[in-house]
């Protein structure tokens, strides 16, 4: 071994000890490490920013965005609309909502597609009275697996590709992993549609941030505008679309207000609702109906081209000038040029027009303005804003457009006329030029740790080739596996990766285990292909602790899941990919 391969094989072994220790943050361990391998002297200090500007990094970063405009456009939603009232219990909750989360994971980044379905889920459990801890860590899984269908499902896939474009001059191409993807997510989805039940009970799901601030019922006000597309509606039918999260206060016909309507009571064009709900509900609902928010009828002004309009929530002050003031009189358009778009009384219900209603201390408002002039407006107004969580009530969303862009974008590829990253990346810009997100919502979407990580790390995992270490650890291995099958040394290749990735993130494992993968299979005479295919398989199927995988991360507190529930369900799923994965693998991919 030379100076700088032990150099080399140290610096990773630190990272590697620092990531399991779990001190320090894995992002500052990556970036720790860089500097590291730069000071040394094995990262080049010209190759020191590759990661930043690696295929691997933007595909990644745009997948991200892809997904968030997916869960914005409220498609999936829709499609799920007429299935949800069918899921009556875990039997067929589990199934249906698992493999939901799998197919969309297909399409977009399998953590994406799990954020777009948990609160589908949790919807779900919610009305039924099921356990979320049933329902969440199936579809964690299911997302997992789903990821490894396809090149942008996964990150271990983008990086597995990128490793085999260094060997054999050419990447994987989209749908390569598919063979295997496929049979690998079809035996796991029918191991969950049972083994969930393998999971307790009784956890009780962690309260975020967001889910506090959710218990906040707002009064609001729509309309059904001229042209109104139903033409009318009962009151029971409209109620139907709030999921029975929206109420009906009050209907508003030629100024005449009605409390409480009847179910049979029709609504017309030109007729106002008074409704009251979650904001996120509320915003679904008027959505479904077609309806358009009283508030939200006059333009926000804005004082450049570039500043977008945003939505806070706020609480009046005591000293606030407008305590005993109604919206009306308060003029808080023509003063600073904001909307207001719902108010929350903790214990009384609003049943009177929002203009008229006289605002009080500790009532908490919506408030619509330029990005630039709601912070102004809340320190004139003594207005204390609540902890930051997207508010999407008066935002317009594009049903259809993020999925049309998506499969455009997968077509080219599939078809080899554009390169994964050139398509993802022009999905991502047309998506937020034609309105599916915000610039500010796209940047909310972007993992910085994760893109951070895996930008920092790619140097360092470069060094252990270009240091000549992968091709000595593979020596030392190719003495193991000489003279045994070839589907002892996949096996062999998938359990590492399959080993290492609970302690580490999934993709650094990928990016220390590819290349010795691939230089083994050199040595051993045999077609990298298969061994690549190996380490995607393992590192994706992270299915034993909550800290190797984004999707296990963002289950647990909503699942209020103990760090000792993921083998229950993960041990037997792991190793029923260890058993089939290899053959699986040698069936399309011969050595």
């Amino acid at each position: 071994m030379t100076l700088q391969q032990g150099l080399a094989f140290g610096l990773v072994g630190l990272t590697i000890g620092a990531f399991i220790w779990g001190r320090f943050r894995y992002d500052l361990v990556a970036v720790v490490a860089l500097v590291a391998g730069l000071v040394i002297g094995i990262i080049p200090a010209e190759a020191a920013f590759d990661g930043f500007k690696n295929d691997v990094t933007v595909i990644i970063a745009c997948a991200l965005i892809v997904s968030a405009a997916f869960a914005r456009s409220g498609v999936i939603e829709l499609a799920m609309r007429r299935v949800i009232p069918l899921l009556k219990t875990e039997r067929s909750q589990v199934p249906v909502l698992t493999g939901a989360v799998t197919l969309l994971s297909m399409a977009t980044k399998n953590v994406g597609a799990l954020a777009i379905m948990m609160p589908v889920a949790l919807q779900v459990a919610r009305q039924t009275k099921s356990s979320p801890s049933r329902l969440l860590m199936p579809m964690a899984f299911g997302a997992m697996a789903g990821g490894m269908v396809t090149l942008v499902g996964t990150a271990p896939n983008i990086i597995v590709a990128e490793v085999r474009q260094g060997i054999v001059g050419e990447p994987f191409a989209m749908f390569d992993y598919a063979p295997v993807g496929l049979a690998l997510t079809l035996i796991a989805l029918a191991f969950l549609a049972f083994g969930y039940r393998l999971l307790p009970r009784d956890r009780q799901g962690a309260t975020s941030m967001s889910a506090a601030l959710a218990a906040n019922a707002y009064a609001t006000e729509v309309r059904a505008p001229e042209g109104w597309a139903p033409g009318s509606m009962t009151v029971s039918a409209l109620g139907a679309l709030g999921d029975g999260e929206v109420k009906i206060m009050a209907l508003i016909r030629s100024g005449k207000r009605r409390l409480s309507p009847r179910g049979n009571v029709v609504v017309k064009a030109g007729d106002a609702l008074l409704i009251e709900g979650e904001q996120q509900a509320l915003e679904g609902f008027v959505s479904r109906a077609q309806m358009n928010l009283i508030r939200d009828d006059r333009p926000v002004p804005i004082a450049t081209a570039s500043e977008e309009i945003a939505i806070v929530e706020a609480v009046i002050g005591r000293n606030s000038p407008l305590q005993g003031q109604s919206v009306r009189s308060s003029d808080l358009y023509g003063q600073h040029g904001i909307n207001l778009l719902g108010v929350s009384r903790s214990g009384f219900q609003l049943t009177q027009h929002l203009r008229t209603a006289k605002l009080a201390p500790g009532d908490i408002i919506l408030l619509q303005g330029a990005e630039q002039a709601l912070p102004v407006a809340l320190r004139a107004l003594d207005l204390l804003p609540l902890a930051e969580r997207q508010v999407q009530l008066g935002s317009v969303r594009r049903r259809f457009m993020p999925a049309v862009v998506l499969a455009c974008a997968m077509t080219l590829v599939g078809l080899g006329l554009v390169p994964v990253a050139v398509a993802f990346f022009g999905a991502a810009v047309v998506i937020v030029a034609l309105g599916g997100l915000k610039m500010r919502e796209a940047y909310a979407a972007l993992d910085g740790p994760l893109l951070v990580l895996i930008a920092a790390l790619i140097p360092v995992s470069d060094a252990i080739q270009s240091t000549g270490g992968s091709d000595l650890i593979a020596g030392l291995l190719r003495h193991v596996f000489t003279g045994l099958p070839g589907v002892v040394a996949i096996t062999g290749v998938m359990l590492a990766s399959m080993a290492v990735t609970p302690f580490l993130n999934n993709a650094a494992t990928v990016l220390i285990v590819a290349p010795i993968g691939a230089t083994l299979a050199k040595q051993l005479g045999y077609n990298p292909d298969p061994f690549l295919m190996a380490v995607a398989v393992g590192a994706a199927c992270d299915f034993l602790t909550p800290i190797g995988h984004q999707c296990n991360t963002l289950v647990m507190g909503p699942g209020g899941y103990k760090f000792s529930d993921y083998p229950r369900l993960g041990a037997p799923l792991s190793a029923l990919v260890l058993v089939t994965g290899p053959s699986l693998i040698l069936l399309f991919w011969p050595l």
